[in-house]
């Protein structure tokens, strides 16, 4: 393949925790968004979720849909369902091996390409024709306590295999900065910070002045697995978990002992949620709600367990979170299985839940600092990008430490792919390889 084909077919993947986006290089520098089809479409944004039901016709016996369709088919029909959302988080992840759904095992590679035939088919044909060369978004440091890169590498080259002939991995935040440097018409030093559903990364370029040879040029990056997913786990630890058996006791063998918390770490992780619906968890429940010295809260779970009330939990936190970036006191509500939760949440206490992950997402901004050999002061602009980072507490951190004069913003959700897809028109990617 020569550099001209391979540019004329260049596609930018933002694979998402939570959303995911396509766009297309064009012709003089420019890229242009994947825009999807139907009524239950979102623009150019597509959830990273599937859903699954059981159908004779279907293969194996089991149909799927994602993005905005998977959630049209899981509200029709919520029991009948297994919903499955933010599963790029067990990429790096050799803990996770595969999920059984309605009895068939799926790995993290099977999701992904279903979720990519989903994506293409609602597409209206405009990735119909296999991509020459697909440039696909990575997190610095992927998410998980003990994160695999490798394991993660080898697990997209599968999802990705039958997606593009020519497939390149770059830094998400890489992608962002290439993007926000077409809008600057003079030289600078950037930061990008990316704050997705799962990872925080940050990468710093230098960005030439218009028409150079080369327009940036990558410094450093580095990375953090904390983001908007672990500061909705924050909420739902405070408000939910305890109602649902959190800090409670029951009894065994004549002792009374603490419940375990590995099920209320299970429950507040969205890629597991879904996959506790199955025989055995439930028996293990049933158990634990018998012998509780306070049975009612871990009849909620099982409840909530048994009604498949994963998304629309995590819809009410989200919602709560983004209410918390516009004022300064929101109302918590849920209502679903049979289970109704009501809590006042300020500001306030949001964010000094949050302040020890802000602390370490500090830490990984000045490690890219470090390994790119500049102070802050040496930073000409700064560009926040990703839907976690409208959350003020985190815009008040970078006002900080660069001054509110130097940040920018905007295209929160599109902005990687956009800058992908420009990367991917380059005929040299050596120097952007992740």
């Amino acid at each position: 393949m020569n550099d001209r084909a391979a540019v004329a077919g260049a596609l930018g993947l933002d694979f998402g925790t939570t959303n995911s986006v396509v766009a297309l290089a064009g012709a003089r520098g420019r890229s242009e968004l994947v825009e999807f089809a139907g009524a239950a479409a979102t623009g150019a944004v597509f959830r990273s979720a599937l859903c699954f039901w059981e159908e004779e016709r279907a293969w194996n016996g089991v149909a799927c849909e994602a993005g905005p369709w998977a959630i049209e088919e899981y509200l029709q029909s919520p029991v009948d369902s297994r919903f499955v959302q933010s599963f790029k988080t067990v990429a790096a992840s050799a803990s996770f091996e595969r999920a059984l759904i309605f009895g068939k095992p799926y790995r993290f590679e099977d999701f992904g390409r279903l979720f990519l035939q989903r994506l293409v088919a609602h597409a209206g044909g405009r990735l119909d024709a296999r991509p020459a060369r697909v440039i696909v978004g990575c997190p610095v440091e992927y998410a998980g306590a003990r994160p695999d890169p490798a394991l993660a590498r080898q697990r997209y080259d599968q999802m990705l295999r039958e997606f593009g002939t020519e497939i390149h991995y770059v830094y998400e935040p890489l992608g962002a900065a290439y993007s926000y440097a077409a809008r600057l018409t003079e030289p600078a030093t950037v930061l990008v910070a990316d704050f997705g559903g799962g990872t925080t990364d940050f990468s710093i370029v230098r960005v030439a002045e218009p028409g150079a040879a080369r327009r940036c040029v990558p410094l450093a990056s580095s990375g953090i697995g904390i983001a908007g997913d672990r500061f909705d786990r924050h909420i739902l630890d405070r408000l939910v978990l305890p109602l649902l058996g959190k800090g409670g006791r029951y009894r065994s063998m004549g002792k009374t002992l603490d419940i375990p918390g590995g099920w209320f770490t299970d429950f507040a992780d969205w890629s597991r949620l879904a996959l506790m619906r199955n025989r055995r968890t439930l028996e293990e429940l049933g158990r634990l709600q018998r012998t509780a010295l306070d049975p009612v809260p871990v009849g909620r779970m099982i409840a909530l367990i048994e009604h498949e009330q994963g998304f629309p939990l995590y819809d009410a936190v989200g919602r709560v979170k983004r209410a918390l970036s516009v004022d300064t006191a929101a109302q918590f509500r849920f209502e679903g299985g049979g289970v109704t939760i009501e809590a006042e949440v300020s500001r306030a206490d949001f964010e000094a839940w949050i302040a020890p992950d802000l602390q370490r997402i500090e830490g990984a901004m000045d490690a890219a600092l470090n390994r790119a050999g500049i102070v802050p002061a040496a930073v000409d602009r700064v560009f926040l990008t990703g839907g976690t980072s409208l959350i003020p507490a985190i815009r008040a951190l970078f006002d900080r430490r660069f001054g509110a004069e130097r940040i920018a913003t905007g295209g929160e959700l599109t902005s990687i792919a956009h800058g992908l897809a420009l990367i991917g028109a380059e005929p040299d990617l050596a120097a952007w390889a992740a």
